[in-house]
């Protein structure tokens, strides 16, 4: 030990020309961790932010106390909706190449997050998502072409031309916002809950966040609210490693897991294998159960890596190792589904290829109807006379002057 003091300055395992190295993620084997009963006490689960909760093994099968026991035909949905997810993303990853939407973000390596929670939450949750849930969209009923109108902000487009292009929201799936502003879901998230705790509805609500937020004053206000009223509230973080450049040890994941964060508040923490469908339903249905039944909230870290570039702005070669996600222990979140389900003799290769080019015939289709809305070069155009509705029940005087202003100088 050093005799003076001195800081601490975290730095990435592996950086561009590097052997990946993952060295520093703690694993348990699958099947490893145990599953306690939702009326636990928070002291005696602490080794659960500690471990990594897996189902699925290195042979394929689903293994342990925490195996939801699926339907065959329940995880071939659920792989037709990964695969969608995917799809559905490269093809918005090329258009905006092209130049043809402004900017867009995939969730590469992280679609079984939101595919796997959306199958474990009902209907009438809220979710407060962050910008890479958009598997949680079309889980929940929102259409390939309205969430493609979005990012062309054209007349079809849910935001009204008002949100930057992912920042997608649905009333009736029961999806907030999406916020540029990064955390601030989860103060949202958690004053709904409570509200549902006080009406004495069982519905619960669900945010997410990534590694980098849990360092946002939001993060930590909403927390604390969340431990103190027991709010009935599901807290995601998103450990993909990465935030945008930064190594996940600058928002302090070298220390304790992310999923430990709220153990001094007197929350649980479940750390969990965010590749892996089956231990992210698992766990979501324990916590979901918990809080329904006045458990209060729960964090869950999902330990993932991000595969693609933070976003379009992006470029990741300048700052990690170019094979990292290769090299990521816990690997491919649609391979290992899709291993699964042909290890168990339900799926087959030749489905697989069927599948995937029924998924791709359907997004190309959903882009031709998206383009009929309008693009960012072709009309029909937003009236830019609507930019003043929406947001007051009566538009107040001052905002029509301003209507009349704008409106006289395009004429």
């Amino acid at each position: 030990m050093s005799t003076r003091s001195r800081l601490h300055i975290p730095h990435p395992s592996a950086r561009p020309g590097d052997t990946p190295d993952f060295s520093y993620l703690e694993l348990s084997p699958a099947g490893a961790v145990d599953k306690p009963p939702i009326d636990v006490r928070v002291r005696d689960i602490d080794h659960l932010s500690h471990g990594l909760v897996r189902v699925l093994d290195d042979e394929h099968k689903a293994v342990g106390p925490w195996n939801p026991n699926f339907e065959a035909r329940e995880l071939q949905v659920a792989l037709r909706w990964i695969m969608l997810t995917r799809i559905f993303d490269e093809r918005m990853q090329q258009i905006q190449r092209q130049g043809r939407i402004s900017f867009y973000i995939q969730s590469l390596g992280e679609e079984a997050i939101s595919i796997a929670q959306g199958m474990a939450l009902r209907p009438g949750d809220m979710c407060f998502p962050h910008y890479r849930n958009q598997g949680l969209y079309l889980y929940r009923g929102c259409k390939l072409v309205d969430l493609m109108c979005q990012c062309l902000s054209n007349t079809r487009d849910m935001c009204k031309g008002r949100q930057m292009p992912i920042m997608y929201h649905s009333k009736d799936a029961n999806m907030f916002s999406i916020s540029g502003n990064l955390g601030t879901q989860y103060p949202h998230a958690v004053g709904w809950a409570m509200a549902s705790a006080i009406k004495g509805e069982d519905h619960i609500a669900a945010s997410w966040v990534g590694d980098g937020s849990t360092a946002e004053a939001d993060f930590h206000h909403a927390v604390t609210f969340a431990a103190v009223y027991q709010a009935p509230v599901i807290l995601n973080i998103i450990n993909n490693q990465w935030a945008i450049s930064t190594f996940q040890g600058f928002a302090g994941g070298e220390r304790r897991p992310f999923a430990a964060r709220g153990l001094g508040l007197g929350i649980p923490g479940i750390r969990v294998d965010g590749n892996d469908l089956l231990a992210v339903y698992a766990v979501t249905v324990w916590a979901a159960d918990r809080a329904r039944r006045g458990g209060g909230p729960t964090i869950i870290e999902h330990v993932t890596y991000r595969g693609a570039a933070h976003s379009t702005s992006d470029d990741p070669t300048k700052y990690r190792p170019k094979d990292e996600w290769d090299a990521f222990p816990l690997g491919d979140p649609l391979l290992r589904l899709k291993n699964h389900l042909i290890s168990e003799g339900h799926w087959s290769e030749k489905q697989h290829a069927a599948l995937e080019k029924e998924l791709r015939a359907d997004v190309l289709n959903a882009w031709k109807e998206a383009q009929k809305s309008g693009t960012m070069t072709e009309g029909p155009y937003l009236d830019p006379a609507t930019m003043f509705d929406d947001v007051y029940a009566e538009t107040p005087e001052h905002l029509e002057i301003q209507r009349k202003q704008m409106l006289a100088l395009e004429d």
